[in-house]
């Protein structure tokens, strides 16, 4: 998909008929952002029946898609963090 095509599908607003799982199927196996990104997160959520952290969907896209077409179970919490490299994970807890 080009740029050009991207924005007129963002534009068209297409997708807000779209229901949640139309949403992120298509959203997860496209490169550029075609609907706002909120949409696009709670559609995922909504899709997978849980919280999705933004960090997921840069490195762990591939698990999001198989996590969605049921080949894959969702990832445990400690998955989740250990996406992020040890050299940027600082976890805090109070």
């Amino acid at each position: 998909m080009t740029k050009e095509q991207a924005i007129q599908i963002h534009d068209s607003g297409v997708w807000r008929e779209w229901t949640d799982r139309q949403r992120a199927e298509f959203q997860l196996s496209e490169d550029l952002l075609c609907m706002p990104f909120d949409v696009f997160h709670e559609s995922v959520e909504k899709a997978l029946g849980r919280p999705v952290w933004t960090h997921e969907f840069g490195l762990n896209r591939d698990g999001l898609i198989s996590e969605l077409l049921g080949d894959k179970p969702a990832p445990t919490f400690e998955q989740i963090m250990e996406m992020i490299p040890a050299e940027k994970r600082i976890i805090l807890i109070a």
